[in-house]
């Protein structure tokens, strides 16, 4: 059974999506870890974080499971 590694871009993309999903939940529980003065422009970048990470990791082909990684077997 031959198998890929999981490639350093799947990786990169996962932990940005994590990155995104804590700074989401930061912002809603009342937490500033983007500092901005303006609660509009905070919001904002936090929204637009969320969603360019998300659709950049849904839209990869991301090979986590051993079958995926799978050489043509």
């Amino acid at each position: 059974m031959n198998s890929e590694k999981i490639s350093a871009g799947t990786v990169a993309r996962f932990v940005l999506l994590l990155v995104a999903l804590v700074n989401s939940g930061l912002t809603m529980t009342g937490h500033s870890p983007i500092p901005v003065d303006e609660d509009g422009v905070q919001d904002f970048i936090s929204l637009a974080f969320l969603g360019a990470t998300s659709l950049w990791a849904y839209w990869k082909d991301n090979k986590v499971t051993k079958a995926a990684r799978t050489k043509g077997e």
